[in-house]
């Protein structure tokens, strides 16, 4: 057994110390953040994201900064030592000031020119989407809870020496648990193979008056096995949520990527139909915050100590169909009309990532282009 912090809180899942998350090699428990000028058109976004992985014994962290056209970012990854309730990693830490409503994080790798003092602070009470689970034949690919926040930011991002003010910037949180593949992959892979395939298009949007959440995972045939509408007014509690019945989306893709050009989706309840349209504009690259990313994937050790990396790129000069490139977020500016002929309008972010099949779309093969 192996005392840590969290035992002296009230948060056990099992009859093991806080250091033992179940049985599941694969289990994680993750921040993420997302950041950006309110304007639609407006440039200036900023993410962070933070992964514990009890089981392999690994946390690291990343923060990015996309202005411009450039996108910086800082990695950082230690050994966890066990220890589930240190949430800081070099540079980066993350600390809860208010459960479920306000966060602080703080950044400072002067070395790598990144510095950074932000404070998220909740729209609403946050959402619980829906519980993720999705197996590979008999293998469990993914079993996750998450929850999502839309909020507000005081602070500041200074990168090689220009500070710059986000006061007044919006964006999302999220805190998801559960098991999803990470580290190393599984040496053995599913019997019998199976083919990747993975639909997947998230908007939390900022809306006048309250927050829009979106979100689907669809199979091969176009068939979702998540899917959820959700309205919350701005300053709401934990009951006032609106679940549409139904949603259905139309996206166009940019041809020669699987990238959304044009966006719309459909929500519909006992009032009828509202019509969300989406103004896809700036990409920003996920694997800037370890998804996908060929060095800095989640969970990936980098040895017991401390190890911290910067790397730069401009998103638009990237393949879009190299297999790291494939997970964005793409900003919106977002129009929201009601069946009443009410017109909210605000801003977010389309999330994507298409690996595979989708019928709906036309592809086809692993990653034929639109």
């Amino acid at each position: 057994m192996v005392l840590t912090k969290g035992d002296d809180y009230p948060i056990h899942q099992t009859a093991e110390p806080v250091a033992y998350a179940g049985t599941d090699r694969n289990f994680y428990d993750r921040y993420y953040f997302n950041g950006y000028a309110p304007g639609v058109g407006d440039d200036g976004f900023l993410a962070v994201a933070m992964g514990v992985y009890p089981h392999i014994n690994v946390i690291d962290a990343s923060f990015c900064w996309l202005m411009g056209g450039r996108q910086v970012n800082l990695h950082a990854s230690r050994g966890l030592g066990m220890e589930r309730m240190d949430t800081q990693v070099g540079p980066i830490r993350i600390e809860v000031v208010e459960p479920l409503k306000v966060l602080r994080i703080t950044v400072d790798a002067a070395s790598e020119g990144v510095r950074a003092e932000l404070t998220f602070t909740g729209r609403a009470f946050p959402q619980e989407e829906p519980r993720f689970t999705r197996r590979n034949g008999p293998r469990v690919l993914m079993d996750v809870t998450r929850l999502t926040q839309n909020g507000r930011y005081v602070g500041w991002v200074e990168v090689d020496g220009a500070r710059h003010d986000v006061s007044g910037w919006v964006g999302t949180r999220d805190r998801s648990w559960g098991v999803r593949p990470i580290g190393a992959p599984d040496a053995q892979p599913p019997s019998p193979a199976i083919a990747p395939q993975f639909f997947w298009l998230w908007s939390p949007c900022v809306m006048e008056g309250g927050d829009l959440y979106l979100h689907t995972n669809d199979d091969a045939h176009g068939r979702f096995w998540n899917r959820r509408a959700t309205w919350r007014p701005e300053g709401g509690g934990a009951e006032d949520e609106h679940h549409f019945d139904a949603a259905e989306y139309r996206i166009g893709w940019r041809p020669g990527s699987r990238y959304a050009q044009t966006a719309e989706a459909v929500l519909k309840d006992a009032n009828g139909e509202t019509t969300v349209t989406f103004d896809v504009g700036r990409t920003f690259m996920m694997k800037g915050l370890g998804y996908g990313h060929p060095t800095w994937g989640h969970g990936v050790s980098h040895g017991e100590a401390l190890t911290v990396e910067r790397e730069d790129f401009v998103p638009d000069d990237l393949d879009p169909l190299q297999p790291h490139h494939l997970h964005i977020q793409a900003s919106v500016g977002v129009t929201m009309t009601g069946p009443d002929g009410q017109v909210r309008r605000g801003k977010g972010v389309l999330e994507q990532l298409v690996i595979g099949p989708h019928a709906p779309s036309g592809f086809t093969g692993m990653l034929d282009p639109a």
